[in-house]
């Protein structure tokens, strides 16, 4: 555990230094694209707040200038599988990406998917030694949480107090400088597959990069896709990607809960190009123009052109109807979106004041994804679309790119650095194990 703090507080360092510098690159390392923006820290930037952006998670201090994007290689479920081909697409984006902004990057913060992510709920408690709370009784009701054993080969990838108590008032997000006596802490902490982060760092590294943060996609898409009601009242985010789909539970401005699927809209294609025998880039390409998860009697009649250069003139001269399509999709739809129920079930999202669901990511833009959703997980479901940030290009404004634009209030603002505390792990033995959730029923 330790060790891991000092990375994170290396991580943390260079992030400053980058910060100072005045440019910082961020990538969204994903199953079917590779995304990198460029930001620029400038004292312009701060002016720039009456512009209707809003001071919101930090925007009105950073900007946009440099974007790109190249089709993802080497990753499967959204962890590294063939690290030179990964390199090279990185490599590919981040050049596009300077090229645009005219600027050299050395420091980049990075996101991904997949990875097995497993939350944890975390409580301490402390007795103050003269009624007023300091930022050392904070320090020492965090390390006083029970570290829960996540076992080897894992590593903690954020963090995070997400709620104090002080004597019976429970709730409270920062309780420094107020007068009480036992001072409470309950914390959310988020594990991930220890080799996945491995691999992406040595990736980095490789690229003639530092690494100065990282983040998991499903926790950034929601900063980006939840507006700040969700993120208070309760909100669960399912970010559907190419080859994962993360799945991030919001109360009172914080993650809760984070879980993934491996499976994404890679397996829609791929069932399209297994059911109609046509190439993945075909079936992509079907899929954005013509897919769908509702037929009407209209769609009998639509006939979609197959096409092909096969050679077999009779096997390219195909015709389909998009109910036929529909047929093939739905069936995988309805699929990720089950395994998503599954996982708000057992994490207790029912329990929550508000339930709000909003489906963001590459993989939520099927038409009719928002009804078929509102059926299957039994809540109130939106489409998100990430939030406006300066200098943003048009092109990367979809819900595709919601874990890039949240990785750029993650890098302004990182939730995690507002504690910069030394966890004594030898002093506290793994003694509970919580799932996360518990204290949410008790404390709201």
């Amino acid at each position: 555990m330790t060790d891991l703090y000092q990375t994170q507080r290396a991580m943390r360092n260079m992030r400053r230094a980058a910060m100072q510098r005045g440019v910082i690159a961020i990538l969204d390392v994903g199953t079917s694209k590779i995304a990198c923006l460029i930001l620029r820290f400038d004292g312009e930037a701060r002016l720039r707040e009456t512009e209707g952006v809003g001071p919101m998670a930090g925007q009105s201090q950073f900007r946009i200038i440099g974007a790109a994007t190249t089709r993802s290689r080497g990753v499967r479920f959204g962890e590294i599988a063939v690290m030179n081909e990964t390199e090279r697409a990185i490599r590919t984006a981040l050049q596009a990406a300077q090229k645009m902004a005219n600027v050299r990057v050395d420091h980049v913060i990075a996101c991904f998917s997949g990875a097995e992510p497993r939350s944890y709920g975390l409580a301490g408690a402390i007795d103050l030694e003269d009624n007023v709370v300091t930022e050392q009784d904070i320090a020492r009701v965090l390390a006083s949480c029970d570290v829960p054993d996540i076992g080897p080969g894992r590593e903690v990838l954020h963090a995070q107090p997400v709620n104090f108590a002080l004597d019976h008032r429970s709730g409270l997000g920062d309780p420094r400088g107020q007068i009480g006596h036992r001072l409470a802490c309950d914390m959310h902490l988020l594990s991930v597959d220890a080799s996945a982060i491995q691999n992406l760092l040595y990736c980095i590294q490789r690229c003639d990069l530092e690494l100065a943060g990282i983040a998991s996609s499903s926790y950034v898409s929601a900063i980006s896709s939840l507006v700040e009601d969700e993120q208070e009242l309760g909100a669960a985010c399912i970010d559907m990607g190419g080859g994962a789909t993360g799945i991030s539970i919001f109360m009172k401005k914080h993650m809760i809960y984070a879980d993934s699927v491996r499976m994404g809209g890679d397996h829609v294609t791929s069932d399209i190009s297994k059911g109609l025998q046509i190439p993945m880039a075909d079936a992509e390409r079907i899929k954005t123009r013509h897919g769908g998860l509702f037929a009407t009697g209209m769609d009998d009649r639509e006939m979609i052109e197959l096409g092909g250069d096969s050679g077999d003139w009779e096997k390219d001269r195909r015709q389909i109807s998009r109910t036929e399509l529909i047929g093939i999709m739905r069936p995988r739809v309805e699929e990720i979106l089950e395994e998503a129920r599954s996982v708000l079930d057992a994490a207790g999202f029912d329990h929550l004041p508000s339930q709000q669901i909003v489906l963001t990511g590459g993989g939520s833009q099927i038409p009719g994804l928002d009804m078929l959703a509102g059926r299957i997980l039994g809540h109130r479901v939106r489409l998100g679309r990430p939030l406006r940030v300066q200098g943003l290009p048009q092109a990367a404004t979809g819900a595709a790119f919601a874990s890039a634009v949240g990785l750029c209030m993650f890098a302004t603002h990182p939730q995690d650095e507002w504690w910069d505390f030394e966890v004594p792990a030898d002093r506290y033995p793994a003694r509970s194990l919580r799932r996360a959730f518990r204290w949410f029923k008790d404390n709201w």
